[in-house]
């Protein structure tokens, strides 16, 4: 499966759109992780909890995105979007685009 945030695939032309599919996560915070998060980030540097929290997020919300396309019939999605959102302590992540078929 293809997945790209352009509107095409070069060298590959879009027999059929598909639709619109979208893949959300939403991980909680561990309480532990807040309080070391705080704590570099009042001492500066990077916080590698919500790192690695962000980057499972965002792979969970790519694959889900991937298994919505292939279950329509598409080998791509097109012009993926990814937002990310803090909601009451939680991280939310969202992957959108247009599943389609390449020729």
């Amino acid at each position: 499966m293809v997945l790209t945030t352009t509107p095409s695939v070069e060298g590959r032309p879009i027999s059929d759109y598909l639709g619109i599919v979208v893949g959300e996560a939403i991980l909680g915070a561990n309480v532990f992780r807040d309080v070391f998060a705080q704590i570099t980030d009042i001492v500066g540097g990077r916080s590698g909890a919500y790192e690695r929290s962000l980057s499972e997020a965002r792979d969970t919300a790519l694959r889900e995105l991937e298994e919505r396309a292939a279950a329509k019939g598409a080998n791509a999605v097109v012009g993926v979007d990814l937002d990310y959102e803090v909601i009451n302590n939680m991280l939310m992540v969202s992957a959108s685009g247009t599943a389609v078929r390449l020729g």
